[in-house]
């Protein structure tokens, strides 16, 4: 039984191992143009987190834009699914670092 391989996508080379695919270079997102800073709890256990939501800027340069921000609020924090997530209630803080590389930003919630 031979069994006709239709895949042509070479996944593990002997001479250079395992072949990452490479993904195509994503267009910002779509937005407002308004940055939106909120602090959450829900599902961290009461634990604070301010997100930053709304920044049109591609995957990478939201990495940094977060590492940025990161360093400057003395806290850690991440980016998931277009959002950025920094430890704590740093709301005006960060609202001041983004507004000085000129964002418009609103304090969203309550």
């Amino acid at each position: 039984m031979s069994r006709k391989d239709t895949s042509t996508r070479l996944v593990y080379s002997t001479d250079q191992g395992r072949i990452k695919a490479t993904e195509p270079e994503s267009a910002p997102p779509e937005g407002d143009g308004i940055v939106r800073i909120r602090r959450e709890t829900a599902g961290r256990k009461g634990k604070g987190v301010t997100t930053i939501s709304g920044v049109l800027l591609a995957e990478k340069e939201l990495k940094t834009l977060a590492k940025t921000l990161k360093q400057q609020c003395g806290t850690g924090g991440s980016v998931k699914n277009g959002i950025i997530e920094i430890q704590g209630d740093v709301r005006d803080k960060v609202k001041a670092l983004l507004e000085a590389q000129g964002h418009t930003v609103k304090l969203a919630g309550g």
